[in-house]
């Protein structure tokens, strides 16, 4: 008899949510802890903005070049194991990073620590969706992604105010060690996979990796899902990277400690990515992903004015729709992919989504650095449209939730 999955309520049930949580944290408070310290690491190097930038871009390309290597280790050594792996060597590496004596030494330990962080986003999905029931998928999948709000918040914050007074290296580092104490959690917390089957003890006629994969790139509907992970991480991480910069100049000029208090916008996300994934479960995935890309892009115009206070509620506004779209969208590639296909199909959307974030996160730096924010946040606004009008044209009636 096949596994049902674990229900809310369950010990298995909090130990897996919690334990993802914790992987949340380890991944992404070092994956985005120099987002932070931009300023001061430009100043430090004495680089530009969109080359500081790249401290965060040469971590995300590394990440999206491995998921879907991770995806396939594991298929064959499990899901847990995989992720386990992942989150050790990358703590290893990020506790190295902010020692690297120039940008060059930097950036090769950043995107060798992205590389490995790609095991969690690469396999956590598929996890959830192996070892919790069907109907609780979505719900759960939302939980997860506000795990990543707390890990990214985590990273940003402490790299920032504990760079104030001791310069950006040690606010990086303190944020590894965050990262390391979360591991340690969630290797103690995380249940072995009972739903899962290795590759090589499945029976009967499967298709071979290579095979998924092309399966699943013809597929409208998951090319419209990996087109929100690209787009809307893009526009994300083009505003985190970039905003600072903005504020910190007139006629805002805010200090740097008050901008990095700014990431505590955050919090948004946390709150609207289970909540999210609570109302696509009951009323399907297809109105609050346009939903929450709506937000997205009224919080990026209201961005536009000169107020400080206005700003910050856009970004609140901005951060609580990325998260709901990007908690419904990464779920729903694992649950409209077919079950042999499920890690292949997160991979997949993952990839997109840091792809995303390496190439928009660096070259929305260039326009901004040469046309000013308006224009940056128009550009920003377009992205938004652009991810609607993918989701409109593949996936309306598309959500196998709401049949």
């Amino acid at each position: 008899m096949s596994f049902p999955g674990h229900a809310p309520g369950s010990p298995q049930y909090r130990r897996l949510i919690l334990g993802l949580f914790f992987a949340g944290i380890a991944t992404f408070a070092q994956l985005y802890a120099p987002q932070a310290v931009l300023p001061q690491l430009a100043a430090d190097l004495g680089v530009s903005p969109a080359t500081a930038a790249l401290s965060v871009s040469a971590a995300t390309l590394g990440l999206a070049a491995s998921v879907i290597g991770w995806s396939v280790v594991a298929d064959r050594i499990g899901r847990v194991p995989a992720m386990a792996i992942g989150v050790i060597a990358a703590t290893a590496l990020g506790l190295a990073a902010p020692f690297g004596g120039s940008i060059v030494l930097l950036l090769a330990l950043r995107c060798a620590e992205g590389v490995a962080l790609g095991a969690v986003p690469a396999v956590a999905l598929a996890y959830l969706a192996e070892e919790v029931g069907p109907r609780y998928a979505a719900a759960a999948a939302g939980s997860y992604i506000a795990g990543t709000t707390v890990g990214g918040l985590a990273g940003r914050i402490v790299s920032g105010l504990v760079a104030e007074g001791a310069g950006w290296r040690a606010g990086v580092w303190t944020a590894t060690g965050i990262c390391a104490v979360a591991t340690a959690l969630f290797l103690w917390l995380a249940p072995r996979s009972q739903g899962f089957v290795p590759v090589r003890a499945r029976t009967g006629r499967r298709a071979g990796v290579a095979t998924r994969l092309r399966r699943l790139l013809a597929s409208p509907r998951q090319l419209a899902l990996y087109a929100q992970g690209f787009l809307l991480m893009g526009a994300f991480v083009a505003v985190y990277n970039y905003l600072g910069f903005h504020l910190a100049a007139p006629p805002f000029a805010l200090p740097a400690w008050l901008v990095t208090l700014l990431f505590v916008a955050y919090l948004a996300g946390t709150i609207a990515s289970p909540w999210a994934g609570v109302l696509a479960s009951r009323g399907g995935r297809y109105p609050v992903l346009l939903g929450s890309i709506a937000v997205m892009a009224g919080g990026a115009l209201l961005m536009l004015t000169a107020s400080t206070v206005v700003v910050i509620a856009g970004l609140l506004l901005f951060t609580a729709g990325f998260f709901g779209a990007h908690a419904v969208a990464s779920g729903w590639t694992s649950a409209a992919a077919e079950p042999e296909s499920r890690a292949q199909a997160s991979s997949l959307y993952y990839f997109a989504y840091y792809a995303g974030s390496s190439l928009f996160g660096w070259a929305l730096g260039i326009a901004f650095g040469a046309w000013g924010w308006s224009w940056f946040a128009a550009i920003v606004i377009a992205m938004c449209g652009l991810a609607a009008a993918a989701a409109g044209t593949a996936l309306r009636g598309a959500d196998p939730s709401a049949r």
